[in-house]
């Protein structure tokens, strides 16, 4: 897409409450999450030792929260919410289109 928007899933693949790791084609590991019909895209890897997250668990007021240690990120910022994470990970825009979830970025 013209706009740096990539399309990596349909939206029908993540469900209300549901993680989805998808890859972008820079290699780029990202997670998708479904908070409430509210699309999330963030760095697929907790910042704390690189755990994918979409192995984790979606808690509530938009927190993802990394099953190895359970760091917890806020899906918005990407801020680190509880230890052992001390860094953010990185958030990317989402659009829909077609039916697909479409990616950009990460923001700076």
């Amino acid at each position: 897409m013209t706009d740096g928007y990539e399309a990596l899933a349909r939206a029908d693949d993540v469900p209300a409450g549901t993680l989805l790791g998808v890859t972008t084609a820079r290699g780029e590991p990202v997670c998708l999450v479904n908070d409430n019909g509210e699309i999330h895209a963030v760095a697929g890897q907790c910042a704390h030792q690189g755990f994918p997250l979409a192995d984790g668990t979606l808690l509530p007021n938009g927190r993802l929260e990394c099953a190895w240690h359970g760091a917890q990120y806020d899906l918005r910022s990407g801020a680190p919410l509880h230890p052992p994470a001390d860094e953010p990970i990185a958030v990317y825009d989402v659009t829909l289109r077609d039916g697909m979830i479409c990616v950009r970025g990460p923001k700076p």
